[in-house]
């Protein structure tokens, strides 16, 4: 077995980003990831290779936000969640991942936008009230959140669309992100097992990144944990709306 050193040239800012991500800074830096390190291997390949370095990541996210979940948002995004892994498994060979890249990230833009926009409105005398949870709402978006994460490593995305209009406390918001992606992350190894992209060129790989991933994950959450809810909400949206439009910028892309 033989690992050409140049791929650690794009896999060391990859995991870097992903790391920060995985402390809890939001979707749109894990987005760069599988990019970056696909300009070294192949897209599926990077996937496979950051996918145990995720894990680990958040072994290490638990642990930094164990004393912080909301329990409601986890059980109202879980279970569809777990329903799209099993629909991006069973048709993995079928749909096109650009398509739903584009789909999410448009998805994704517009709610960014949205928030800006009502935002300048409370400036100017509109108070905006958190909303409830609703049931049709998280089942979409969940079964969307767990379909984007299987397919094309893309779940944030619809998460926060749900989970951020709920204004929770941003530790209680973090703490239930890194359980959910943490369930996500775990449940997704079997499939990738099963479709062989978790090969041993590649776990080694992982490997030797992981004591890189472990300090880049405690750094995200140091940094997120020092964010009063004025600075942690706007930066969340303004990482949603990035992750939007790289969603876009990819999935068009395919297409032209």
């Amino acid at each position: 077995m033989s690992i050409d050193p140049s791929i650690y040239y794009a896999a060391i800012p990859a995991v870097l980003l992903v790391g920060l991500t995985k402390g809890g800074m939001g979707e749109a830096l894990a987005l760069m990831g599988v990019p970056l390190l696909a300009m070294a291997v192949p897209p599926v390949q990077a996937a496979a290779i950051l996918l145990p370095i995720l894990v680990v990541m958040d072994c290490v996210s638990l642990w930094i936000w164990r004393e912080h979940n909301d329990r409601t948002l986890l059980k109202m995004l879980l279970p569809g969640a777990l329903l799209g892994i099993a629909i991006g498994w069973a048709t993995s060979a079928y749909v096109p991942r650009d398509a739903l890249r584009l789909i999410i990230g448009l998805i994704t833009v517009l709610f960014a936008v949205r928030y800006f926009y009502i935002s300048w409105r409370a400036r100017h005398g509109h108070i905006v009230q958190a909303k409830p949870h609703r049931l049709l709402p998280a089942a979409f978006f969940g079964t969307l959140s767990g379909y984007g994460s299987f397919v094309a490593h893309a779940g944030g995305a619809p998460f926060q669309v749900y989970g951020l209009p709920l204004k929770l406390p941003p530790r209680d918001y973090t703490g239930a992100a890194v359980r959910f992606f943490a369930i996500l992350n775990f449940i997704k190894l079997g499939p990738y097992f099963a479709l062989g992209q978790l090969d041993t060129t590649n776990l080694t790989i992982s490997a030797t990144l992981v004591p890189l991933a472990i300090v880049a994950t405690a750094l995200g959450g140091f940094m997120v944990k020092r964010m009063k809810p004025e600075v942690f909400y706007p930066f969340m949206y303004a990482m949603a709306f990035i992750a939007g439009l790289k969603l876009v910028y990819d999935g068009v892309g395919a297409f032209v």
